[in-house]
């Protein structure tokens, strides 16, 4: 079918493409700019399903990066803390061999009582102290409180009120951190177990043969929680706490029958009934009105403490000149303590490590990924700069070819 020339026909075929070519040279300058090819799907679908893949696994990569970054500060203040914690206690154990000599006065060993209460003092420093972030290092997941309480007290041969005891505030949840996918690093901030000595050991007082749960309900043993269903008795309570995979073993004292419960980590037992009174009918803990880890039944026998009760015990055997106490059981628990304390200290030194290879990788990954967004959707920078000057030759060529075929202004009719 022929083409109708009009008038007009030349005048719209010009300005077609001028406008296509403005068009074309805008495209291009836009990717300039960004530095990228794709500026739209349209422009290669395929590539830009690629780039946006990449782009949101590259930011994965990065959180990981800067939460692996985030928990080395975190593991570096307290592992300082930790490790000025092992000196302390290295130089109690120091005075506790001293005064176990038995060949100084009471004098000597009311003065080396002095020296002990200043350290624990500074042990209870270390124990509450915070992070650059204004968060307790110690109190778990609670870290908006102080993560110890101390009680005081008097005691004989000292001339005023010392600290007498102190109470775990915090709590034995475990943050966990993601740091590859799928991965996670629990950030173990509990005080109750990084400032605990020995194995805890609870002896229950009452004779619980005949016992028989009359509903179902759950208990907690250290946050896990364990379902108990009508007409457990004790012996099925004891198999479900073994087999829970907990640091915690659970038996039958052969004499008084009671149920007797030990760490085989060193750390506080977390006892609570979450539903129903198992753990209150056993004679293990008080009400359920009555929070872990203070809820112990009065006739719960409990043995292993802290390092503060460590401590405390030394000092007051010291101010009361009992060389024997010092020797034997002070001294047994400073030991225990020291060794529990390194091993802490080795567990957050390799979780350091690991955490430093873990950004090591990570960066390698977020190169290697950054690089795969650049082959897919950067823009050949040559290429483009020579398009663009050959769009503005043929915009120019253009313009000149329509100026001479207008050439007519108005000039020409006024004559």
């Amino acid at each position: 079918m022929p083409t109708r020339i009009s008038s007009q026909h030349n005048n719209r075929t010009t300005q077609n493409n001028l406008r296509l070519q403005e068009m074309r040279k805008a495209k291009i300058d836009n990717q300039i700019g960004t530095q990228s090819r794709i500026t739209s799907l349209r422009d290669d679908p395929l590539a830009a399903g690629h780039v946006v893949k990449y782009q949101s696994y590259l930011t994965r990569v990065n959180n990981f990066e800067k939460n692996a970054t985030t928990l080395t500060d975190q593991f570096s203040y307290r592992e300082g803390y930790m490790k000025n914690t092992l000196e302390i206690m290295q130089r109690v154990r120091e005075l506790a061999v001293t005064g176990a000599n038995g060949v100084y006065t009471r004098d000597d060993m009311r003065n080396m009582a002095v020296e002990v209460n200043e350290l624990l003092g500074e042990l209870i420093q270390n124990a509450n102290a915070v992070g650059p972030d204004g968060n307790s290092i110690f109190a778990g997941t609670n870290t908006n409180i102080r993560a110890f309480d101390v009680d005081l007290g008097s005691v004989t041969g000292a001339s005023t009120p010392v600290i007498a005891n102190v109470r775990y505030n915090g709590s034995i949840e475990q943050n966990k951190i993601e740091v590859d996918e799928g991965k996670y690093i629990p950030v173990d901030n509990v005080g109750s177990k990084t400032f605990w000595a020995e194995n805890q050991r609870l002896f229950g007082g009452r004779d619980t043969t005949n016992w028989q749960s009359s509903e179902d309900a759950i208990i907690a043993v250290d946050g896990q929680k364990i379902y108990i269903e009508t007409g457990d008795n004790v012996y099925a309570v004891i198999s479900k706490i073994n087999s829970s995979g907990m640091a915690v073993k659970a038996g039958i004292d052969p004499i008084s029958h009671g149920l007797n419960i030990s760490t085989t980590d060193a750390h506080q037992i977390w006892i609570e009934d979450v539903s129903g009174s198992t753990m209150n009918q056993l004679g293990i803990i008080k009400d359920s009105t009555q929070k872990p880890p203070y809820n112990l039944a009065d006739n719960v026998r409990v043995s292993g403490g802290s390092l503060f009760d460590t401590v405390i015990q030394l000092r007051d055997a010291m101010f009361a000149g009992d060389n024997e106490t010092i020797g034997g059981r002070s001294l047994m628990s400073i030991d225990a303590g020291i060794n529990t304390l390194v091993t802490r200290i080795a567990k957050s030194g390799s979780e350091y490590e690991r955490l430093e290879s873990d950004i090591t990788r990570n960066s390698a990954i977020a190169l290697n990924v950054t690089g795969q967004i650049s082959r897919e959707g950067d823009i050949d920078i040559t290429k483009a700069i020579t398009d663009e000057k050959m769009l503005e030759y043929t915009h120019q060529a253009t313009m000149s070819t329509a100026g001479k075929m207008y050439s007519s202004t108005l000039l020409n009719y006024m004559r």
